[in-house]
């Protein structure tokens, strides 16, 4: 089981997230780091625990408001053995070909953004690309081809419960399974709801891969030593 800490950027700052709700985000307030720096909260995350991996939601670009790639070059070059899984709402070709040039990281297709499932069927083949499946509520964010034809679905695959981001309730199982039982050979990634160690093991054994966290390493509900027996070091 991996446990992905999260980063939602915008303005150059960590925002906390909850329920997708965007608008109401505000800068991120924790006890792990004096400001809410990017490069302050990763490293107070990192005291947690030797994350190998990180995702990161660039807020500004998937509104397409700008971006947050000062902020990722600086993430890269502090930290140039994590691997930053990334989201910035990119929805076309050439797009995405810029980004994975720039070396930022691995691209996150997020199905919200997509018009269509032609983006993710030209790149699925590419260990650096990541398919985000969003869902809000029992409703897909998303072009129906993508959620509906697994063959063109790449090697990882992000459940998105956005309706359960940051608030406590618990990941989506029933959804989780669905699409894990579609997904053979994929390793599939829970976002959205986790709260505790708990959680975490009744994925685990149902063979869900890892998990994107926040608030729980935020608030002290997930320590690095239950993270370790999860992981299995």
């Amino acid at each position: 089981m991996q446990v992905i800490p999260v980063l939602d950027l915008k303005d150059g700052t960590v925002f906390h997230a909850r329920m997708g709700r965007r608008s109401e985000y505000a800068p991120l307030k924790t006890r792990l780091s004096p400001t809410s720096r990017p490069s302050d909260v990763a490293r107070g995350l990192l005291s947690v625990f030797p994350f190998k991996k990180f995702y990161v939601a660039d807020l500004d670009s998937i509104e397409h408001k700008g971006d947050n790639n000062a902020a990722l070059k600086e993430l890269r070059a502090e930290y140039p053995d994590i691997a930053f899984w990334v989201d910035a709402g990119i929805a076309d070709l050439r797009g995405a070909e810029h980004w994975l040039e720039a070396d930022l990281g691995h691209l996150v297709l997020g199905s919200e953004a997509q018009r269509d499932s032609e983006l993710v069927q030209r790149l699925y083949r590419d260990k650096r690309v990541v398919l985000s499946l969003d869902f809000r509520g029992d409703g897909f964010l998303g072009p129906a081809s993508l959620l509906n034809d697994a063959n063109i679905w790449p090697e990882k695959i992000i459940v998105m419960a956005l309706t359960r981001v940051g608030s406590g309730g618990g990941p989506d199982t029933d959804r989780l399974m669905s699409i894990k039982s579609r997904a053979t050979g994929r390793q599939v990634y829970a976002a959205g709801g986790v709260r505790d160690a708990n959680d975490l093991s009744l994925l685990a054994g149902a063979g869900i891969s890892g998990a994107l966290i926040a608030t729980s390493l935020h608030d002290g509900k997930l320590t690095g030593a239950q993270i370790a027996r999860l992981s299995g070091q």
